[in-house]
């Protein structure tokens, strides 16, 4: 599938890589739903994209709610006819130690912020798949492609056991839908970013920063126009169904992954 004769769903495409993906796409012509519960950002996303050669709309999303869900899905089909690919991109960090010894007593991370991190980052993109490759099937869209947000946190990190436990369901869920859709022509496939230069950076101090450098081999952060390559190649690549690309500068090759 050539990404100028895309009809994309994106999610949480108010910031971050998923506003850079929907911008990337329209770009190149493909037709982009973006969706996000965060309406400000979406308003200054469709602005941006105003005059580019795909059209790009936005609706509000909640990807934890299965009403907003189906209710966005209906919308997609409004605005694209018939989505042909959905990146699952949002997600949520929520970072926390499972236990942490304080000032003579042990502190524990909430049940609630492990539920809304899994909500969002691992309901959320079943959610969405469900209701698209539903979409696509009824409607014998083909090619179609699901392409998921992986992290390279999903081989664990301290601090993270939410995000690590949603990003490694994800990669199970990559596999298992690849092989449950491959028959209606849907492929399914994640990338894995590692540290990317987008906003989730911001505040970091310069020393955390040579931290994180000195751990990639390569040497230096990502960009968010090289994760757009690894999308696009998930996209058009109609060979690549069910694995996981690592975009990271060899970051997981020190993680014994």
């Amino acid at each position: 599938m050539k990404v100028s004769e895309a009809r994309v769903v994106v999610t949480g495409a108010a910031r971050g890589l998923g506003r850079g993906f929907a911008l990337a796409l329209a770009r190149e012509g493909a037709r982009v739903l973006a969706g996000d519960v965060n309406a400000a950002g979406l308003r200054s996303l469709r602005q941006e994209a105003a005059g580019l050669p795909g059209p790009l709309a936005v609706a509000q999303l909640d990807v934890a709610d299965e009403r907003s869900v189906t209710e966005f899905t209906a919308a997609a089909v409004r605005e694209l006819g018939e989505p042909n690919v959905l990146i699952n991109n949002a997600g949520i960090l929520r970072d926390g130690v499972l236990v942490l010894p304080e000032s003579g007593m042990v502190r524990k991370l909430p049940l609630a912020q492990w539920e809304k991190v899994l909500a969002v980052n691992l309901t959320g993109p079943y959610l969405m798949a469900r209701e698209l490759a539903a979409r696509m099937i009824e409607a014998g869209t083909r090619p179609a492609v699901i392409v998921n947000i992986s992290s390279l946190a999903r081989g664990g990190n301290i601090g993270q056991s939410g995000y690590a436990a949603s990003k490694a369901g994800l990669d199970a869920c990559t596999r298992t839908w690849a092989l449950e859709l491959a028959p209606y022509g849907i492929r399914v496939g994640s990338v894995a970013p590692g540290v990317i230069d987008t906003p989730i950076l911001e505040g970091i101090s310069d020393e955390a920063m040579a931290a994180l450098r000195a751990a990639i081999p390569l040497g230096r952060i990502g960009t968010l126009e090289e994760v757009w390559l690894a999308v696009r190649f998930v996209i058009e690549c109609e060979f690549f169904t069910g694995r996981t690309l690592e975009v990271d500068g060899g970051a997981v090759m020190g993680t014994g992954g």
